[in-house]
């Protein structure tokens, strides 16, 4: 259901993390996907819905805050994650 870099269902401010350029912020929606498994793991880190992230950098992992954890991902992962910018 979700595709390209943004998706707008409610107010044209959802994104997709990996889309977002450095020191970017937002707050966690979802997880996209139908890997479950990586959204448990995500979830384990403290990536849920609600959730505020700063992106630190995008090359080579994507680095980013997720309130107070640092935590890098594959660009792959960080495609998943839906947050909401102002």
């Amino acid at each position: 259901m979700v595709s390209g870099s943004s998706v707008s269902p409610f107010d044209g401010t959802l994104h997709r993390l990996s889309s977002l350029r450095s020191g970017a912020r937002g707050v966690v929606v979802r997880i996209a996907g139908k890997d479950a498994s990586r959204a448990d793991r995500l979830s384990a880190l403290g990536v849920t819905p609600g959730a505020t992230v700063r992106v630190l950098q995008r090359f080579p992992a994507v680095v980013f805050l997720c309130d107070q954890t640092e935590l890098a991902v594959e660009p792959a992962v960080a495609h998943a994650i839906l947050v909401r910018t102002d």
